[in-house]
């Protein structure tokens, strides 16, 4: 970094930045606005929670000129980093962090679900807390509403809170055409193409249950988002039915036991 020479101003504030986001495990972060950083209205509250926040905040902002031993110059650079979380939970709610999350989100940076009924849904990243040091960032999944573990060790120890509790949902409440369809699908366990019989008791509870529910919903006039989906399960049902018809004669939903 020492060696690095820049003939204007404008190359030389962005070099910090730029270095920071292309090292290897920072992948999840979008880059900061200069103009955001260099507003201390943005930075309110911040110089209590980072150890040298004045050298830390030049660092950053590329206009560091003490003259330090590399213990120091260390201490100032992990610093640095950890002042660029703090900011960047900041800077992600706002409109230009958002569209800037969007595209990352879009191109799938953060990675996609493991979940195979979730047909590789993009994943985001988030907090379990706003406070630093308290858990590491996890990934959230709008589909199945889970959360995951980064795959990389790199990104495991990543400081949920450089995203925090609400960027998310903040996300998809701006870009709500982005939410993706809930689905109904789930694995069933079988043998043999026939349901494990105490499995197949509880599916068919919880299908009983949330087929309540969805009634309660639509006698209250509350789209539930699977309508769609029914109809196509309607149709896998009715296509089973006429298969069963000319079966075998065994149960279909459970294992006969004698």
């Amino acid at each position: 970094m020492d060696d690095f020479n820049s003939e204007t101003d404008s190359d030389y504030t962005s070099y910090w930045r730029d270095w920071f986001i292309s090292s290897r495990g920072n992948e999840y972060f979008c880059e900061i606005d200069e103009e955001y950083l260099t507003d201390r209205f943005n930075l309110t509250g911040l110089n209590t929670e980072v150890q040298y926040y004045q050298y830390a905040l030049d660092l950053v902002t590329d206009v560091f000129d003490l003259d330090c031993d590399d213990e120091m110059r260390e201490q100032i650079e992990k610093s640095a980093r950890h002042l660029y979380g703090l900011v960047h939970a900041r800077y992600i709610v706002t409109t230009r962090g958002l569209a800037k999350m969007l595209e990352k989100f879009k191109k799938g940076d953060f990675g996609k679900c493991p979940r195979v009924m979730c047909e590789a849904q993009p994943l985001l990243p988030m907090g379990q807390s706003d406070v630093a040091n308290t858990s590491p960032v996890k990934l959230y999944c709008a589909r199945c509403e889970d959360l995951y573990n980064p795959k990389s060790s790199r990104h495991a120890s990543i400081d949920g809170a450089y995203f925090g509790t609400s960027f998310h949902n903040i996300l998809f409440q701006v870009y709500p055409a982005m939410l993706p369809p809930k689905t109904q699908k789930r694995y069933e366990p079988r043998i043999f193409g026939f349901r494990v019989h105490a499995a197949a008791a509880l599916c068919r509870w919880q299908a009983e249950q949330r087929e309540q529910m969805k009634e309660r919903l639509r006698q209250a006039r509350i789209e539930t988002g699977f309508e769609e989906e029914d109809e196509e399960i309607e149709s896998e049902d009715d296509i089973d039915d006429d298969m069963d018809a000319g079966g075998d004669g065994f149960e279909h939903g459970a294992i006969v036991q004698q």
